[in-house]
């Protein structure tokens, strides 16, 4: 019964007490229970990576016999491959061996003859030997013709030299330049150019069509119905003419040579509006359609299409305040005539390797 008073006189502190305490432990609870469970966290992450770890260590032996075992297999088949191989090479050494050795012996016991072989070479060489010579003869025998044929060529030569320059022997008032007074004996040259007659240029015979009346050949001299030739007369019994005259196939050709026109004769003076209307020409042959392009529309129908000013004016300047960039004023000319697109030729260019000069020489 005391106990039950001591309770009873208590109970009011006690009720306080609970309270107070009930209430203490409501401010930290949040924070405990965020304790907890950072805790709980943090332990149960301990256990996965442990458990993570564990299962590493296991995958990581699990393949290392694995792969042990798929190396020794394959080191097994890479092995037995070697041993045969090495056999089959040593099979084949050994059969090119019995082989060499078998055909040896046949051939030397059934094939081969020595004094054949011999008699072989023999004739071998002694052919070799009449090729050679017949070779060595022909080829003499070529050197020699052609030998004589350059000093035939040569000698030729010297004999045209000779006839050419017959203007230069010695006559009984003046010495040749072979001659010379100063000298005991005269050169060689003095007694080929006396055994040499002098040379006689003839004038080439120009073959003529009498049908054929081209202008080319007419500019050229060489048709009918050019200029009026002269009937070849009987040579002359006159003295010939000595000296260092050009050659009579150079002249002809210079005289007979064909028309070269100059710049002014060969291109026209209006090239550049001949120009203009080949590209004019050009671009209507691409035209698809020449008909004037109409709206599809029942409303326009039976109206034209009106061109735009740009596409349809002129290029010359619509009104005297308005001046374009082709615009043209003749009052403001200086002269009369337009400019010429076409230079003059230069007589000096145009002349050049064309005329002779004094000394004979082509300018």
């Amino acid at each position: 019964m005391a106990t039950l008073a001591r309770l009873q006189a208590r109970s009011s502190f006690i009720g306080n007490q609970y309270y107070f305490r009930n209430s203490i432990v409501n401010d930290f609870r949040k924070w405990e229970n965020d304790a907890a469970v950072k805790i709980q966290s943090w332990f149960r992450g301990c256990q996965v990576r442990a458990y993570i770890r564990y299962l590493h260590r296991i995958a990581t032996i699990i393949q290392k016999w694995w792969r042990g075992y798929l190396g020794r297999k394959q080191f097994q088949v890479l092995v037995e491959l070697a041993n045969y191989t090495m056999k089959m090479d040593h099979y084949n050494t050994m059969a090119v061996e019995i082989q060499r050795r078998w055909r040896g012996f046949r051939i030397r016991k059934y094939c081969f003859n020595y004094f054949y072989l011999k008699a072989y070479l023999k004739a071998i060489s002694e052919t070799n030997d009449t090729i050679r010579e017949a070779l060595e003869e022909f080829a003499e025998m070529k050197e020699q013709e052609e030998r004589k044929a350059a000093i035939e060529k040569e000698e030729k030569e010297r004999n045209y030299q000779a006839r050419k320059m017959h203007y230069l022997l010695s006559t009984k008032q003046i010495p040749g330049i072979y001659n010379s007074p100063f000298k005991k004996e005269p050169d060689p040259w003095e007694l080929r150019l006396q055994k040499a007659k002098p040379l006689q240029h003839r004038p080439p015979r120009v073959k003529y069509n009498k049908h054929t009346t081209n202008l080319d050949e007419w500019l050229e001299c060489t048709s009918a119905r050019s200029f009026p030739r002269a009937v070849c007369l009987p040579p002359i019994n006159r003295k010939l003419y000595q000296g260092p005259f050009r050659d009579i196939n150079e002249v002809l050709e210079q005289r007979y040579k064909p028309l070269e026109p100059t710049l002014r004769v060969a291109e026209p003076i209006n090239q550049l509006n001949l120009t203009r209307e080949e590209f004019k020409r050009q671009e209507q042959l691409l035209n698809v359609n020449d008909n004037m392009f109409l709206p599809f529309s029942c409303y326009h129908k039976k109206e034209k299409y009106i061109p735009l000013i740009h596409s349809s004016s002129k290029y010359h300047p619509d009104s005297p305040d308005e001046h374009q960039f082709r615009s043209e004023n003749p009052k403001k000319w200086i002269s009369d005539k337009d400019f010429q697109t076409v230079l003059p030729s230069f007589d000096l260019f145009s002349k050049y390797g064309k005329l002779y000069s004094k000394a004979g020489q082509i300018i």
